[in-house]
């Protein structure tokens, strides 16, 4: 028998309640933690496929990983299952690990080349929320399994792949030991390709049952950046109209992450953050940009020094504004 459709939950995440907001100790903050997706090379613009799975892009893991860390960076791995099933990338990803105490391993579920595989290939399907829930928690089951036999200790800190996060899976991380999630994309809807909405959220961290939620950073700069992502959304069903409130610096969405983002707005966005009284900086890559030509952010050498000369700036802006890193165990004890 054909295994069924998967059908799309297209999920919009409410806002928290306020009292369930991690309340940061006072000597905390500002601080920013840097997640990399540790993930496959797979053609971006090409249907799902469960055989793409070569991770030969982690050799610029080490040098990458140095260089930021020699700025101060503290950075968490996410890493999926083609990652964690492949002997030359554990050992790598051991030894960086193993070379900074501040370092540490986090799980990434992609679903499509996650098993067990038991569902058809569909954008719907590359949102793992939407599988159902027993299939969704073999599929955590594998992957946390595969990661605790490769690294030695289960991952405590997890993402969604594609931000593909529902309920269900919320309430399955905390069940199989884990600690924080930052699947959450605030400011972004993707509804129309079947995965969840996160425009009611902001940016401030929240318990989410026995979970600590620790959404990505998006920031919206501009003179109409109060009224956020609903305005956002409603501009962007008008042709050009986003456009045209980046230049006129009305409106903008800024995500923090060197890719596809110019330093002048993640700039713009550090200090917007700051003054708003942002307690933590989430920002986030994948690990195969670090090699041209494995996603649209770095395509040749040209794109690969530009995305070096973000860090180099952002890290430097963000020291000279007094924002500390953060490695995960600190987040972990600060957040209690």
């Amino acid at each position: 028998m054909a295994a069924p459709a998967i059908v799309p939950r297209r999920w919009r995440v409410p806002p928290p309640d306020a009292a369930a907001l991690v309340r940061w100790p006072a000597d905390f903050g500002p601080r920013y933690a840097i997640f990399v997706d540790t993930e496959e090379e797979f053609d971006w613009s090409a249907p799902f496929s469960r055989t793409a799975r070569g991770v030969t892009a982690l050799a610029a893991l080490p040098e990458a990983h140095h260089r930021l860390s020699d700025a101060g960076a503290a950075l968490t791995f996410f890493i999926d299952h083609p990652v964690a099933a492949d002997p030359g990338a554990v050992g790598l990803l051991r030894d960086v690990v193993a070379a900074d105490p501040r370092a540490a391993i986090g799980a990434q579920l992609h679903p499509w080349v996650n098993p067990p595989f038991e569902e058809p290939l569909s954008p719907a399907a590359s949102f793992a929320g939407n599988l159902p829930s027993a299939l969704l928690e073999s599929k955590l089951a594998a992957l946390t399994d595969t990661i605790a036999a490769a690294f030695g200790a289960r991952p405590v800190a997890f993402r969604a792949g594609r931000y593909g996060v529902s309920p269900e899976m919320l309430a399955l991380l905390a069940r199989h030991g884990y600690r924080l999630d930052s699947s959450m994309r605030p400011g972004f809807d993707y509804r129309a390709q079947g995965g969840p909405d996160f425009t009611l959220l902001g940016g401030a961290a929240w318990r989410e049952g026995g979970l600590i939620e620790l959404p990505l950073s998006t920031v919206f700069t501009g003179a109409l950046r109060r009224h956020g992502a609903q305005l956002h959304a409603r501009l962007g069903a008008i042709p050009r109209v986003l456009g045209v409130c980046a230049r006129t610096r009305l409106l903008s969405r800024v995500p923090l992450t060197p890719e596809g983002v110019p330093v002048t707005e993640a700039l713009e966005a550090i200090a917007v953050a700051l003054g708003e009284g942002a307690d933590v900086l989430n920002f986030a890559f994948h690990s195969p940009s670090l090699v041209p030509g494995n996603t649209p952010y770095v395509r040749d050498a040209a794109d690969l020094a530009l995305f070096w000369r973000w860090w180099d700036r952002v890290l430097g802006e963000l020291s000279r504004r007094g924002v500390r890193p953060a490695s995960l165990a600190e987040l972990l004890a600060a957040a209690g």
